[in-house]
């Protein structure tokens, strides 16, 4: 994990799966768009740049550049145009298919209070995505938390 100070947001959660299983479904948007985003451009490939979009959110999209992608170990993306903006994903095999993940987000920048949101924003995101993880793959249940964050009924001018 690469961290700068205190300027990051971290989530953790155990996932009861082996850890190839959990990896995949990081990796492979077929699994991915059943917990987390709508759309891929592909399947994250180390020096590949992918398009991710959400679009219960009017279609918000990010590209993702995979920087590094250790199978079973970790993922490291710079997470759209800003060179310090970097997500990794750690994969710890804690065996009897135990696998514990942390997502780690750094580059978090701007005054304090600029920071704090930042940091509350993408902890609540990762830990979203972890949980709906979580439920699919322990219980195959989608419980669309993601998309259940903002419904259009509260953000709908």
């Amino acid at each position: 994990m690469n961290t700068d100070n205190t300027s990051y947001a971290e989530a953790a959660m155990l996932i009861r799966k082996p850890i190839s299983e959990v990896f995949e479904a990081f990796i492979n948007p077929e699994i991915t768009t059943k917990f987390w985003f709508s759309k891929s451009s592909g399947k994250l490939e180390e020096g590949k740049s992918i398009d991710w979009v959400w679009e219960m959110y009017g279609n918000h999209a990010v590209t993702v550049k995979v920087l590094s992608l250790l199978a079973n170990e970790s993922i490291v993306v710079q997470w759209g145009e800003d060179e310090k903006a970097i997500a990794e994903w750690e994969f710890n095999d804690l065996g009897e298919s135990k696998t514990f993940v942390t997502i780690t987000y750094n580059g978090i920048q701007g005054r304090t209070d600029e920071m704090c949101d930042q940091i509350r924003d993408v902890t609540e995101g990762f830990t979203l995505v972890l949980a709906g993880l979580k439920a699919y793959l322990e219980h195959n249940i989608q419980l669309n938390l993601v998309a259940d964050r903002f419904p259009i009924e509260l953000t709908a001018e």
